[in-house]
């Protein structure tokens, strides 16, 4: 394979992934409106933390930089006062890898679970099976399960399921 057919993979791999991220982010935000609307919660998701370094394009688009590392993806309260912070993960592959929470995103699970918060990560395989993985399980899956990575055969037990539109996972 040439410089570039690998550079032009690269790109739709890239691609894919950033379509599949947003479809997964509208599938939990339709799911955070179902329950904001029952008044079981309220869930936002967490901006992420960029500066633009350059004016607008002619196409509304800018150049950006990050200004400090991700935090978990959603925050929220559930009726009756916990809080809840989770971080959201879709794969396309038959396994998810521990590597994929950052260092600043365990910190800071890490922080909110010791102050009492239902933190978990919401994991999606391939749009087919959904799951809502304690943090703690998540965290120390190397203990738990042998290795640094899931499968979908490993956490039946968070099965999350998908109805009318909107997954279950409260």
């Amino acid at each position: 394979m040439t410089n570039r057919e690998q550079h032009l993979k690269a790109v739709m791999t890239g691609r894919r992934s950033r379509a599949a991220g947003g479809a997964w982010e509208e599938l939990l935000g339709a799911s955070c409106r179902h329950y904001r609307l029952k008044g079981a919660a309220e869930i936002t998701k967490t901006p992420e933390p960029m500066k633009p370094i350059g004016p607008k394009n002619a196409k509304g688009q800018f150049l950006a930089c990050y200004t400090k590392q991700a935090q978990p993806d959603y925050k929220g309260t559930l009726a009756g006062g916990r809080a809840v912070v989770f971080e959201a993960k879709h794969t396309d592959s038959d396994r998810l890898q521990r590597s994929v929470v950052s260092e600043e995103q365990e910190k800071q699970l890490d922080r909110h679970a010791a102050l009492g918060a239902d933190c978990f990560v919401m994991v999606s395989f391939g749009f087919r099976q959904f799951f809502k993985i304690p943090w703690e399980v998540f965290r120390d899956m190397k203990e738990r399960y042998g290795r640094k990575y899931i499968t979908p055969e490993d956490v039946q037990e968070y099965r999350v399921r998908y109805i009318g539109g909107t997954l279950h996972f409260l």
